[in-house]
């Protein structure tokens, strides 16, 4: 699919409940979304990961209460302890990203779900 100056980019995992209400809810208000499948497509390109960066702090993009930070190594979790490491860790281990992160049409990215935040992101408001 193709962007235009409306479509939303969401990405995340096609099974995890959290991205599924949140293309449930973009779809009941009728937002065109371009999904990006960490499974099947990977992570997005460093340009992108770093715009994820660049707006949230690591600690926000970085799921430290999701599964996959817990399965870690002990060793492993120590070292993610700034932006550039958490950038590194996610490039390596999609599933360790909180889901979904989208991309607005405004350019804003917001990590998670949070229906009352994305009202006023609706690229038809």
């Amino acid at each position: 699919m193709s962007t235009t100056p409306t479509t939303v980019t969401l990405y995340g995992i096609p099974n995890c409940d959290t991205v599924k209400k949140a293309r449930n809810w973009l779809a009941e208000h009728h937002v065109e979304v371009q999904f990006h499948d960490f499974k099947k497509l990977g992570m997005p390109d460093e340009a992108v990961l770093s715009a994820w960066f660049e707006a949230h702090p690591w600690d926000t993009v970085i799921n430290k209460k999701g599964t996959t930070w817990r399965k870690l190594e002990a060793n492993v979790q120590a070292v993610v302890v700034d932006k550039a490491s958490a950038k590194a860790l996610a490039a390596q281990t999609p599933s360790v990203v909180k889901r979904p992160i989208v991309r607005w049409p405004n350019g804003q990215i917001t990590v998670g779900f949070a229906a009352s935040e994305w009202e006023s992101l609706l690229p038809y408001n």
